[in-house]
């Protein structure tokens, strides 16, 4: 009777204590900014589903992936057996459930392979972190507790599945000597191996032995349970709410702040009426200084880390020797939210006021806006949303933007492009060529199908005007029915807003809006992935309803309806690599299309080590086009050249003007000017017919 009582009072204790810990985590989690994410519930659902419970990200690197996936659901199916541990607990009875005969025998034996599964995969885990020393275990952030907790958390499982199976294989001998209080359920397959160790002990051991497995693994598990909300192994609950509430937006599509909204539509609208914003009375603050202005999903994000380092592993700053750590940036929001509650008093912390004096200028302006770590992560956390609030803050309020992007904004606002030209000069590429305006079309009674958007880079970078050029060739040459809008043309604020100035950015929008909607645009062809993510996903929040294409989903398209044939070319013997780009890629998803456009044309075709998704940045986005490189080992952009030479290609393929910039100055940095060229896609198609 008194073991029962001791057990229920134990039992009772950890749970009120259990959930002590977890009322503060929730109370955290709940100082973040509201955001309505209880949306399309049935897609939230199959969400969830997919990337928990069939474990779909963690598979994306095979050998930890598989590992994972048999701890996570060894310890699931495992502990099962803990109902009937707390049922013989509580009543004192022993194998509560043995009455269900060779079920029974089956249901135990199955717990034991997943045991033993979940004991292998945990020694492999400590082996890959503390003797092969895989480099993202080991990144600076991983100081002695966040390894600490790794360690402690692999061992106590291979201690709580051993504790299984030695008491498994106890109670078998016991019940074939008879000993009172042990059912006659007979042995598991796996345990049973164990009792030629066990047989010679004399009954008095076994029974010590037998009692301590009992003991050491409801003990242990419920131990483990209110030392899990001090862990990055917290991740076992909060991974199933996290996922249920990611963004289901496209992943490159930027939050809105409707804030703004109201201050820039008072700029270009004299007639609109500011209104006093009933919801909110506080003092609106302009991107993130502290966790109190990061949203409720954000400060989840920290607590459902599980320090796994993939979205550090894929990070291109980081890569390439910068001090960005997107998990050093999770971790960080965690550790602050942890010290403001008082459940992280370390000493180092004390004279930390705000997010900023954890994570420093040169980690946030380091990021490229890539998107990489929003894709690896297997659980759907979003360091890059933590990084664009900040920048936002930085922007907007602190006015600490570095130099070189103050200077972009002010061409944005002054030129309507990031480079000090004229916008008078925006129709220069078209010297000699007969492209139609959109404003002559309009007012003579035409509506044209398409409008061409040129783009700031199409219209003043010298080596991309010749991309420009040469897609409108091959519009002349299919009779496309299209127009661009020259001088009217304005940057779409991509670059303005991942670079933190969202203002400037709404200001962009709104302008382009007004002028497209005037000419009642119903259809967009760009070649610039950042233009073509901006008015696809974010400019139809202020009235937008465009069918936007990139170059390359058109060339596809032309290729499928057989109105572009290739049957030469002049690339036969050449071999030709593609550089993914971010925006058309991770961002929205568009892998297949330039790659069709390339295998229309006669060549050899070879992949980088790194494509698709998991395609280095070249280093251009975020605003780094527009600023010095923060410091580090090398550039990205010679990182990502160095692995399309590695192919031994003739030829990297690009669908970017940015990414163009950058293969291009990779390969003079490589001096392989003579030996590798950079084409775009519409290039390649333009010089294989001839145009």
């Amino acid at each position: 009777m008194i073991p029962n009582i001791i057990f229920i009072a134990f039992l009772l204790a950890a749970i009120l204590l259990f959930y002590k810990n977890v009322s503060v985590i929730s109370r955290n989690i709940k100082i973040g900014k509201d955001i309505n994410l209880s949306d399309n519930k049935i897609k939230r659902w199959k969400l969830m589903f997919k990337v928990t419970i069939f474990q779909s990200k963690m598979v994306s690197r095979p050998i930890s992936g598989i590992l994972h996936i048999f701890v996570y659901v060894g310890f699931i199916i495992v502990n099962f057996e803990m109902l009937e541990i707390l049922f013989d607990g509580i009543s004192g009875s022993h194998r509560l459930f043995s009455f269900t005969g060779p079920i029974y025998t089956i249901l135990i034996s199955t717990f034991e392979f997943f045991a033993l599964s979940v004991i292998i995969a945990c020694i492999i885990f400590l082996a890959r972190r503390n003797l092969f020393k895989v480099k993202r275990f080991w990144n600076k952030e991983m100081t002695l507790w966040p390894r600490s907790d790794a360690a402690i958390i692999l061992i106590t499982e291979v201690f709580l599945m051993s504790a299984i199976l030695i008491m498994n294989a106890s109670d078998s001998i016991l019940q074939e000597r008879a000993v009172d209080h042990y059912v006659k359920v007979g042995s598991f397959p796996l345990s049973s191996l164990l009792i030629p160790f066990l047989n010679g002990l004399p009954t008095n051991t076994l029974i010590f032995l037998e009692r301590f497995g009992w003991w050491f693994h409801i003990i242990g598990v419920l131990a483990f349970l209110n030392y899990i909300p001090y862990s990055k192994h917290f991740h076992v609950f909060l991974a199933f709410p996290n996922v249920y509430f990611s963004r289901l937006e496209p992943t490159g599509k930027m939050s809105n702040m409707p804030c703004i909204t109201k201050e820039v539509k008072l700029m270009l609208d004299q007639t609109v009426e500011s209104q006093p914003d009933e919801e909110n009375s506080e003092e609106v603050v302009f991107g993130a200084k502290d966790v109190k202005d990061l949203t409720w999903k954000n400060l989840m994000d920290s607590y459902t880390c599980t320090e796994c380092g993939r979205c550090t592993s894929r990070c291109p700053a980081n890569i390439t020797g910068k001090q960005l750590s997107p998990r050093k940036i999770i971790m960080d929001v965690r550790d602050r939210l942890e010290f403001l509650s008082n459940r992280n008093t370390r000493k180092n912390l004390i004279n930390k006021k705000s997010l900023f004096d954890f994570i420093q200028a040169e980690e946030i302006w380091a990021c490229t806006t890539c998107n990489a770590c929003a894709i690896e992560c297997p659980v759907n956390i979003e360091p890059l949303s933590v990084i664009l609030e900040m920048r936002r803050y930085a922007v907007l309020e602190d006015a600490s933007a570095p130099a070189p992007l103050n200077t972009m904004f002010t061409n944005i606002e002054n030129n309507g492009a990031p480079w000090q030209f004229s916008p008078e000069d925006r129709m220069l590429w078209a010297e000699d060529l007969d492209v139609p305006l959109l404003a002559d079309k309009f007012n003579s009674g035409e509506k044209p199908e398409y409008l061409f958007w040129v783009s700031s880079a199409g219209a003043f970078d010298d080596r991309y005007k010749k991309v420009i050029r040469e897609f409108v060739k091959i519009l002349t040459y299919l009779k496309v029915d299209y127009a661009v809008l020259g001088t009217e043309e304005i940057d779409s604020g991509d670059v303005a807003r991942r670079a933190g100035n969202e203002m400037l950015y709404q200001m962009q929008a709104m302008m382009n809006i007004e002028i497209m909607n005037g000419y009642e645009v119903k259809k967009i062809i760009t070649c610039d992935p950042h233009d073509y993510n901006t008015f696809k996903n974010e400019y139809p929040e202020f009235g937008s309803n465009y069918e936007v294409i990139h170059h390359s989903q058109f060339l596809q398209e032309m290729i499928r309806e057989g109105r572009i044939n290739i049957t030469n070319g002049g690339f036969k013997n050449k071999k030709i690599t593609f550089h993914d780009p971010c925006y058309l890629g991770r961002a929205n998803g568009e892998y297949q299309a330039p790659r069709d456009v390339l295998n229309a044309i006669p060549s050899e075709k070879v992949e980088m080590k790194r494509h698709k998704s998991f395609a280095i940045c070249c280093g251009a986005g975020g605003g780094q086009m527009f600023k010095e490189a923060e410091k580090g080992d090398k550039e990205i952009f010679i990182e990502r050249t160095e692995e399309a030479i590695e192919t031994g290609a003739d030829i990297i393929a690009t669908a970017c003007p940015f990414c163009m910039t950058m293969m291009t100055d990779g390969i003079k940095y490589k001096n392989k000017e003579e030996e590798m060229k950079n084409y775009d896609i519409a290039e390649l198609v333009s010089i294989s017919l001839n145009l």
